[in-house]
């Protein structure tokens, strides 16, 4: 009987990344930009959507004052000094695991994303179509950076604590952006849209670090399903609740009134559309992350 050693098993699953392993992260990149530049244009300068964008930003608001309380101070922590403590956090783990391409691939991921969602804010411009006039708000900042740190935290972590991260990260970034919702700092499209800068930065930071790796043999990664699950449901339940919710409200006899007024059902439709991108936005970064094992003699991942 034939006994295959252990580099013949190896050699068996070794495999050279092919094109699909670069045009990944490029295809998500280029994605989330258009669904950017689709969501400005959707909620920003179209009447329709401005109004159903701010009524759900005016749909409810803080009544509690310790609760006020909590969130200002979790909101106001999300600050440039906590941006740039997580980057350096993201440094030393790149440095312990000997990964200085996912330390790199982090501290480019935030601040680029965080630098691009400032520009944008100041850049575009928002038409009064609504009868308010608000200054222009998308990206959210405060989401940006949210995700962001979460993002990097995701990538620079070993293959195991991955999910985990994702997992907790998610639901950070889900309690910052319905936040700033509610505290009526921003309106959810402000939220969508900085989530797809977000991920867009993120794709590319991971597209970088495979042009590094491209030469060395890689073992394809699979998110476990105690992360995945818990992020898809979230998904499967606020896609079609955003759906039913924007088609009421485009039907409501409200909309023909002069400005936007506040609507629980726009407010609660607009959680939803968060909460989907959100998790659908983690989902889409957990698999690029986990994507990432080499492989090292005898066939068995570097986890590095």
């Amino acid at each position: 009987m034939t006994t295959l050693s252990t580099d013949d098993v190896g050699a068996r699953t070794r495999r050279r990344p092919g094109a699909a392993y670069l045009a990944a992260p490029l295809l998500i990149s280029v994605l989330a930009g258009l669904g950017l530049l689709a969501t400005y244009h959707v909620f920003v300068r179209t009447i329709s959507g401005q109004w159903l964008d701010t009524a759900a930003m005016l749909g409810t608001e803080v009544r509690y004052a310790r609760l006020e309380e909590l969130l200002s101070r979790t909101l106001n922590a999300t600050t440039l000094t906590s941006l740039v403590l997580v980057c350096l956090i993201a440094a030393a783990v790149g440095v312990v695991r000997k990964r200085i391409d996912l330390a790199i691939a982090a501290a480019v991921l935030v601040l680029a994303a965080n630098a691009t969602t400032q520009l944008l804010k100041d850049w575009l411009p928002r038409p009064t179509l609504d009868g308010l006039t608000y200054p222009n708000s998308l990206p959210s900042g405060h989401t940006t950076a949210a995700a962001s740190v979460a993002f990097a935290l995701v990538i620079v972590l070993p293959a195991a604590l991955r999910g985990p991260a994702a997992l907790a990260g998610a639901g950070y970034t889900a309690a910052i952006a319905i936040g700033t919702v509610w505290a009526r700092w921003h309106r959810p499209s402000d939220i969508i849209a900085a989530l797809l800068v977000v991920l867009a930065w993120g794709a590319l930071a991971v597209l970088g670090v495979r042009l590094l790796r491209w030469r060395r043999a890689a073992a394809p990664g699979r998110p476990t399903r105690l992360a995945t699950l818990p992020l898809l449901a979230t998904a499967a339940v606020g896609v079609p609740a955003t759906v039913i919710g924007l088609l009421v409200g485009r039907t409501s006899e409200t909309m023909t009134a002069a400005s936007p007024e506040p609507s629980r059902l726009t407010f609660v439709t607009g959680a939803a559309g968060v909460a989907a991108v959100v998790a659908i936005a983690f989902l889409v970064w957990l698999w690029l992350a986990t994507d990432d094992e080499a492989v090292g003699r005898g066939g068995a991942p570097d986890r590095r």
